[in-house]
C-alpha cells in the first residue's frame, strides 16, 4: 500500500471513528440531558391528552401526568409537541419528539419505532348502552331485540358477531358514524375499545360504559425511537413499570376522569388486574 492510500485509510478510519462517537452522543438519552428537555408527541384526545381551548395549553390527560413525572425525574423540562396518531411515528423518526404515550405496539409499528418490555396500560372492549339496559355479559346483548353499532371489518365488529351474532348488530365506516347512530337513537349500544367512548358520555351526558364479560382487553405502549443505544427504552421500560405496579398510572387516568366531570367508578379501569 502506497503513502496515498494509507493516509486514505487513515482519514477515512478517523471519519468512521467520528461518526460513531457523535452517534453515541446523539442518543436519545444524552440528547433529553444535554438539551434540557423531554419533547413528548402530543394529540387532543381525553383522557390520554387534554389541551385548554382558551389558553392553548396541554393541561390535562394521563400522558401529560406522566411525561411531566418523567421529564422531573431525569431533571429536565417537559415539552409537549403536537402531532396526530398518524404523524407521531415519522415524528420520532424525524427527531422532533422523543416518546409517544399510547401507541400501541403493533407489527407495523415495530419496523419503525421502538417499544419497551412492559405494557404500558390496558385498555377494554366496551359497549356505551342505554341506561336501563342490564349488561353482565356479552350473552345479554345476544338477542335481536338489542341493535348494536360497530365499525365495520375491524377486531370490535369480529369479537361481537362471534359472542353477540343473535343481536341487531349494525355497521358503520368508522369510530365516529358508530358513536353518531347511539347519539341518534338508532341503536341501543356502540361498542368500541373504551377510551373513545369517554369523550361520548361526557359529551351526551347520559348512557352505561360496561365491560362485558368475557373481557376482551388489549395493551398499549409508549413509542421511542430505534436506535443502538438501548438507555432511553430501557429507561422509560423501568419507569412505566413502576408507574403501573405503583397504581401511579390508574390514579393519573381516574384524576383525569375527575376533571373531566366523569365518576372514575363509572369508566373501566385501565389496569388488566382491576378489570
Amino acid at each position: 500500500m502506497n503513502r496515498r492510500m494509507m493516509f486514505a485509510a487513515a482519514v477515512a478510519a478517523t471519519l468512521i471513528g467520528m461518526g460513531a462517537s457523535a452517534q453515541a452522543q446523539d442518543s436519545t438519552m444524552d440528547q433529553v440531558k444535554e438539551n434540557g428537555v423531554l419533547r413528548v408527541g402530543v394529540t387532543q384526545a381525553p383522557p390520554w391528552y387534554s389541551k385548554d381551548v382558551m389558553s392553548g395549553e396541554w393541561t390535562g390527560g394521563l400522558g401529560i401526568s406522566m411525561g411531566k413525572a418523567m421529564a422531573e425525574n431525569l431533571g429536565v423540562t417537559f415539552e409537549p409537541v403536537e402531532v396526530t396518531w398518524g404523524t407521531a411515528v415519522a415524528a420520532l423518526q424525524a427527531n422532533r419528539i422523543d416518546l409517544m404515550y399510547v401507541l400501541d405496539a403493533t407489527d407495523e409499528r415495530r419496523q419503525a419505532v421502538a417499544f419497551p418490555e412492559t405494557p404500558l396500560l390496558y385498555y377494554s372492549l366496551a359497549v356505551l348502552a342505554r341506561d336501563e339496559l342490564e349488561i353482565t355479559d356479552w350473552a345479554d346483548l345476544n338477542t335481536p331485540e338489542i341493535s348494536i353499532s360497530v365499525p365495520q371489518a375491524t377486531s370490535m365488529d369480529a369479537f361481537v358477531t362471534e359472542h353477540a351474532p343473535d343481536a341487531d348488530i349494525q355497521r358503520f365506516p368508522g369510530n365516529a358514524e358508530a358513536i353518531a347512530a347511539f347519539q341518534a337513537g338508532r341503536v341501543d349500544a356502540v361498542t368500541l375499545f373504551h377510551p373513545p367512548l369517554i369523550a361520548a358520555r361526557q359529551r351526551l351526558g347520559a348512557g352505561q360504559i360496561v365491560v362485558p364479560k368475557p373481557v376482551e382487553s388489549r395493551p398499549s405502549s409508549v413509542a421511542v425511537r430505534q436506535e443502538a443505544d438501548t438507555a432511553f427504552v430501557d429507561w422509560v421500560n423501568e419507569q412505566i413499570d413502576g408507574y403501573y405496579t405503583s397504581g401511579q398510572t390508574q390514579q393519573w387516568y381516574e384524576d383525569f376522569l375527575t376533571e373531566f366531570g366523569l365518576d372514575p367508578a363509572s369508566v373501566p379501569a385501565i389496569m388488566r388486574e382491576r378489570l
